[in-house]
């Protein structure tokens, strides 16, 4: 066997020597690397559980192969062969390394999902995140004052029309929390980047709370179908500087958009979309 281990170790090396930085992070999406403070665990989680399972793998092809070589009718031979049943000892092995690893990987999960799901007494950013059908609402509820979007529209060739997109903006290395509601339908508060997402559902109150630590823009989308325009409910992130966050805020003041979005809008009013929206729905 150490003859074997040898080579074996040494082709791992030189094959995981020879990943990309993004094969590295189990492919997960670019710009995610410590986009907020959960980012990095999420992804050690993912990739080492596909290392395992990989290993795993591996240990099963190559007992399977083995015992196909090692066990083969040889030219010959008649009958069948040997019968063995009850092998205590390989019985026992089967059965308790699965549930060793079931029981890993769910006290990982668990203890990632607790860290994510944990809440800031005091943040120090809160905005609320209204879902609507197909658009977003952004309550900067610290500073009372609001953005309301509309259905993004597109080119003609599909794109989004960047100045019909919903942005939300977001102050680095501030602890935030996402207040998620909803005006109509189920939706899903996803940014891709930040490889978490969460479900906005009618009736009740969901949170989110990270800290944002690297600027940047960042892609969002609605990850739960609700409907006909479900494909171009999208949105950005925008992690800025805190100087750049406050001229954000004031600009939204000066606009007169103070005060606070409510639920109470109606989803099927022509305003509540836009011209564009109200231009498509028709």
């Amino acid at each position: 066997m150490k003859w074997v281990a040898a080579p074996v170790a040494l082709s791992a090396a030189l094959l995981l020597a020879g990943c990309t930085p993004e094969q590295q992070r189990g492919f997960l999406p670019a710009g995610s690397e410590g986009a907020t403070n959960h980012t990095d665990g999420i992804t050690g989680l993912w990739v080492t559980s596909w290392i395992v399972l990989l290993a795993v793998g591996v240990i099963t092809w190559a007992l399977i192969i083995w015992a196909t070589i090692a066990y083969r009718r040889r030219k010959g031979q008649t009958g069948l062969p040997v019968q063995l049943r009850y092998n205590m000892p390989i019985e026992t092995f089967f059965t308790v390394v699965p549930v060793i690893l079931v029981l890993g990987f769910f006290a990982f999960t668990a203890q990632e999902q607790s860290s994510i799901e944990a809440r800031y007494e005091n943040p120090e950013n809160t905005v609320e995140v209204i879902g609507k059908r197909w658009a977003w609402d952004f309550n900067y509820v610290d500073e009372d004052v609001y953005f309301q979007g509309v259905q993004v529209q597109t080119e003609d060739d599909g794109s989004a029309k960047e100045e019909t997109m919903p942005v939300l903006y977001l102050p680095v290395d501030k602890t935030t929390e996402i207040k998620l509601e909803t005006r109509d339908v189920i939706h899903s508060f996803w940014v891709v980047e930040f490889l978490y997402k969460k479900d906005m559902i009618p009736g009740q109150t969901n949170y989110m709370s990270f800290t944002p630590t690297k600027t940047g823009t960042f892609m969002g989308k609605c990850a739960e179908l609700c409907g006909e325009y479900h494909s171009m409910m999208l949105f950005e992130v925008k992690v800025v500087e805190q100087d750049e966050y406050d001229a954000y805020i004031a600009s939204l003041r000066e606009a007169g958009n103070t005060g606070q979005a409510t639920l109470e809008l109606n989803p099927n009013q022509d305003s509540f979309y836009g011209d564009g929206a109200k231009a498509q729905n028709e």
